[in-house]
Formats: C-alpha cells, structure tokens, sequence
C-alpha cells in the first residue's frame, strides 16, 4: 500500500473540488446542523476523506462507503471506516470553514482547531497538559492548540481518551509553526501545517504525503 495520505482545506474549496456521494446516515447526520456553516463543514470532511482514501486506493471517492457505528450506543457516529476497504483506516475533522482527512494502513488520526494569539486557557491546559508540555506551552494559547490537536488525532487514532489527555507527554516536540514534517514521537509520525488561525496535525504509523487544496 502507498505511504499514508493527509488532505485538507478551506470549506468552500473542498466543496467546489471535490465529488462524491454521502450515505443516508451522514445526509441525516448533515441535516441536523441549524447553522448552514457548519452544515457544509460536516459534508466537506466526509466527502474529503472519500477523496483521500480513492487517492491512496487509486480508485474513485464514488466507489467509497463510509460507514460509522458506535459500539456503544449503535448510532451513526464514531471513528469511520470504509466499508469497501476496510483494511485502510481513515480519519476526518472540521472547524469552521476548513476540513482534514487522512488516510493509511495501521492506525490514524487528524485534528485542526481555530487558534488565536493571547493567553493559554488555564482550565485547559490543566485539562491536556503534562506539567512539562504546560511549561513548553507557558502563556501562548498557539502552543496549547497546537499540543490540544496532536492529542485530538491521537484519541481519534485510538490510543488516548479524552479523560486521560495528559497520559500523552508531547513535550519533545517542538512548537513553532516552521516546523519540520514529518515530526517522530515513540514511533508515531505527525504531518503538522497551519492555514491563517487554523493549527493542524494527523498523526500516522509512518510518514504521511501532504496535500493542501486550493492552495
């Protein structure tokens, strides 16, 4: 199988280039969104992360079912996977206005959040931190966002809860945006990019391609 693959973007550029179709469950799921915005951010991820993994297949996002199911409650939500491949493992997220998915074999995750300038949030950085990575981070809100999704992808990937964020020591890992990709930490490997406020980061067993649409 190719090495994994990491694709994101703006909302409305996602939406004008890339196609597929979505299941009734993720129309449904859609449809419950009262804001539009976010709306379109939900349908964006999951048609993005169809496009993704065809990549990698080398085949069409048409052809791609992505199935969601709780093992808990049964519902149509948690970690996806594709019910045509399912040996792939996928991944998506959404903030306002910009999407990410990745796709490979072994295990991923990807996570992208709004970060402003200003202080860190002390309830979360009691919350996420270790009280290394808390030093690292000091009063720099980037810095805790950028710590917060590293540890989303990794819970998204499977191996960290979000009760238990602080297991996860990521205080050898640099900060700064001119970071280097890929970033080694105890075998995992995270792809990082930054897009205006936005602060990304997917997390694969192996070095990941990235691809940034529309620029």
């Amino acid at each position: 199988m190719r090495p994994p693959l990491a694709v994101a973007g703006h909302t409305e550029d996602v939406l004008d280039m890339v196609t597929g179709t979505l299941t009734d469950a993720e129309r449904e799921r859609a449809a419950r969104f009262t804001r539009k915005r976010d709306r379109l951010d939900f349908i964006a991820a999951h048609l993005l992360v169809r496009h993704c993994a065809a990549e990698l297949l080398g085949t069409r996002a048409r052809t791609l079912t992505v199935v969601q199911r709780c093992e808990t409650c049964g519902q149509a939500h948690g970690r996806p996977w594709l019910a045509e491949a399912p040996e792939v493992s996928i991944s998506l997220a959404h903030t306002s206005g910009y999407v990410c998915a990745v796709a490979g074999a072994g295990r991923v995750g990807v996570d992208a959040e709004h970060a402003t300038s200003g202080p860190a949030d002390e309830r979360l950085v009691e919350l996420a931190l270790t009280p290394a990575e808390a030093e690292l981070v000091g009063f720099d809100n980037r810095g805790l966002i950028r710590q917060w999704v590293r540890k989303e992808a990794l819970v998204k990937r499977g191996e960290l809860t979000l009760d238990r964020l602080r297991d996860a020591d990521l205080s050898a890992l640099p900060l700064d945006d001119g970071l280097p990709n890929p970033l080694e930490w105890q075998g995992r490997y995270f792809v990082e990019w930054t897009s205006g406020t936005v602060i990304a980061s997917a997390v694969t067993d192996e070095p990941a391609e990235l691809r940034l649409l529309g620029g």
